[in-house]
């Protein structure tokens, strides 16, 4: 199970993760779910961890071939009973949950093909970047079936209620441009430039105070669900966590001595 995810941990605390079964275009079977729910578990507890990245493993050298991932695994679904489909369902929308809300910001590098659960599991991410390659889209309805890892509630959450009932209800694959269009995706670059575009990005937030960025996340992704009445008082809350912290008072140090600040997440 632990080459199916593959882990790369840079020196500012980013966390590389590659879904990596690309030749069957990194599709979830309940093995690579299982590896990804227990990696975002761990990062909860990992101090160090910053930022996360989730990509896919790259089938060759032609991006036209290269996939995110293509959903859940039909070889694997055919094989198993309405009850065990109950159960992978349950298993992925969990899973895909903790990547939402797992402590840190995560970026999610689609490259290449995102349909079905590919999709679902780049709209769990914070934010998402898109090769100019990519095809993505909740495509389930062309299975009969509709998105069951949140798709139908993250989507519209993210692009609007009409945009997402048109998308789900054609199961309608859309490129790297409408979906930057539509707000699915926040930047477009060439494929080779993908995972640096990525970084660059986490580095932005991995410089920042880790429990700042934290609560940061906490507010924004609780606080939106909410009225304004409960969502100002939560921000509040979210805000006292980090009077007391050794990081906030660093941060004004730094500025009296005109320096960069060395945060410690304390």
């Amino acid at each position: 199970m632990a080459d199916i995810l593959l882990q790369e941990r840079t020196d500012e605390g980013i966390l590389i993760l590659t879904l990596n079964r690309p030749d069957a275009m990194n599709c979830f079977n309940f093995d690579l779910l299982a590896a990804l729910d227990d990696t975002i578990r761990e990062a909860n507890l990992d101090r160090g961890v910053r930022c996360i990245i989730i990509t896919g493993a790259k089938a060759g050298d032609d991006p036209k071939k290269w996939s995110f991932s293509t959903g859940a695994d039909l070889k694997e679904r055919r094989t198993l009973t309405p009850d065990q489909v109950r159960r992978f369902i349950f298993t992925i929308r969990n899973c895909f949950t903790a990547v939402e809300q797992v402590r840190v910001p995560v970026i999610a590098a689609i490259n290449g093909f995102a349909f079905g659960g590919g999709t679902e599991l780049a709209l769990a991410c914070d934010l998402r970047i898109a090769s100019s390659n990519v095809l993505m889209g909740l495509t389930e309805t062309s299975l009969a079936i509709i998105p069951g890892a949140g798709g139908t509630q993250r989507l519209t959450r993210i692009v609007g209620i009409a945009k997402a009932k048109e998308l789900v209800y054609t199961a309608r694959r859309i490129d790297a441009k409408t979906a930057l269009e539509i707000g699915l995706v926040s930047r477009v670059v060439e494929p080779d430039k993908l995972i640096d575009a990525a970084l660059e990005l986490a580095r932005e937030i991995a410089k920042n105070g880790p429990i700042a960025v934290e609560q940061a996340k906490f507010a924004i992704n609780y606080g939106s669900e909410a009225c304004l009445g409960v969502a100002l008082p939560l921000e509040s809350k979210a805000y006292e966590i980090t009077i007391p912290t050794k990081d906030r008072l660093e941060a004004l140090a730094a500025f009296a001595e005109k320096r960069k600040p060395v945060f410690k997440g304390e």
